[in-house]
């Protein structure tokens, strides 16, 4: 991975991972504030960027095998704290609390500086290219589980 690209990624941490993303004018609603769906765009980028520092590229886990391995939200619990505004620079940040089975669960936390304004919990199914649920490969799991290393 070139610099450039780790550089957008964010970086992997001791506990996960860490990405700075812009609050852009597209990602508010009238009030100034950033629209609620939002948040979700913000969260989807870390755990996309999470993937990529880790080395695990999306359509290299699908063509990996004859089965396929595909990561879909099974479930998502989000506690909106405070609100974020147009130019704010927002942390996303995304930690591993389980990686095994036919599942992962990611906590999740958007930051502005040292104040949470989003903690949210994703359940993440593994599955294969059919749809049906297979187990993480260990390979993978191990990666989630000591992002750092």
């Amino acid at each position: 991975m070139t610099d450039a690209v780790f550089l957008l990624s964010g970086q992997l941490t001791k506990t996960g991972h860490r990405l700075v993303q812009r609050v852009y004018y597209e990602d508010t609603d009238f009030s100034g504030l950033v629209y609620h769906a939002r948040y979700l765009h913000f969260l989807e980028r870390g755990r996309t960027d999470y993937l990529r520092c880790l080395g695990c590229q999306q359509s290299d886990l699908l063509a990996a095998d004859e089965e396929g391995l595909v990561f879909v939200v099974h479930r998502m619990e989000i506690d909106f704290k405070m609100p974020a505004k147009m130019d704010d620079a927002l942390t996303i940040l995304t930690t591993t609390e389980k990686a095994g089975g036919a599942k992962m669960v990611l906590s999740q936390e958007i930051r502005r500086g040292d104040t949470l304004l989003i903690a949210a919990k994703v359940v993440i199914a593994v599955i294969n290219r059919h749809g049906r649920p297979r187990r993480l490969p260990e390979s993978v799991a191990e990666k989630f589980l000591q992002p750092s290393n």
